[in-house]
């Protein structure tokens, strides 16, 4: 009897050493593993707080670059209309020899700045933000007459002429010339410095300079 009891007792303190090792080892595993969380929590906060690392602006020359990859930019367009009287051989013969063409006109303008003149010294960057920048002057790209708009009003000849087959070519020609000239007359070189400099301002904003001053070069027809 006295060796079942003892049996007994060693079998119960086993039992109560497995169960409290069991509960150190599991403590121990619990308390080591915030360590790794924690330590991944506080790296993660402390990169959140730090400022971000800029990007570095280009410098002129890459600025140049790509303002000159857009080349021929065209930056205004102006639709006149005009009406050209053509006419020779008019006086007191006219009757007889004259010729006449009253041609209604129908052109465009189309005006800009030629981007691929630009050399590296024509702009000048800052590291803060600022740029410089001259452009060329804008210049006339285009001048055109819309056939299919342009329409001859009368043609008058004498009565002993079969009238100059030229003319109508001439009066084209020299409404051609009218059309730049009111074009000119009425700001298209300026509008053309004006949206160049507004794309241009666009353009640098998305490299990263968001401070553009422009020096103005002369327009030139």
């Amino acid at each position: 009897m006295s060796k079942a009891l003892n049996l007994l007792l060693v079998l119960g303190l086993l039992v109560i050493a497995g169960i409290t090792g069991y509960g150190i080892i599991s403590a121990v595993r619990e308390a080591t593993r915030p360590v790794t969380n924690p330590g991944g929590t506080v790296a993660t906060s402390v990169a959140a707080l730090l400022p971000p690392t800029p990007t570095p602006l280009p410098n002129g020359e890459a600025v140049v670059i790509s303002i000159k990859a857009l080349a021929r930019l065209e930056t205004a367009q102006f639709t006149i209309e005009k009406v050209i009287i053509k006419e020779q051989g008019q006086g007191a013969l006219g009757a007889l020899f004259g010729d006449r063409v009253i041609l209604v006109a129908h052109g465009d303008v189309i005006a800009g700045v030629d981007l691929s003149k630009m050399v590296a010294s024509d702009v000048v960057v800052l590291p803060d933000g600022k740029a410089f920048v001259t452009l060329p002057a804008s210049e006339i790209f285009v001048t055109s007459i819309d056939n299919d708009k342009s329409y001859v009003v009368d043609r008058q000849t004498g009565l002993l002429t079969k009238g100059d087959v030229d003319l109508e070519t001439e009066a084209r020609r020299e409404a051609q010339d009218e059309i730049e000239a009111a074009a000119l007359e009425a700001g298209v070189l300026q509008q053309a410095q004006k949206n160049s400099e507004i794309y241009i301002r666009q353009l640098l904003a998305m490299l990263g300079y968001t401070d553009v001053t422009f020096i103005h070069a002369t327009p030139t027809p």
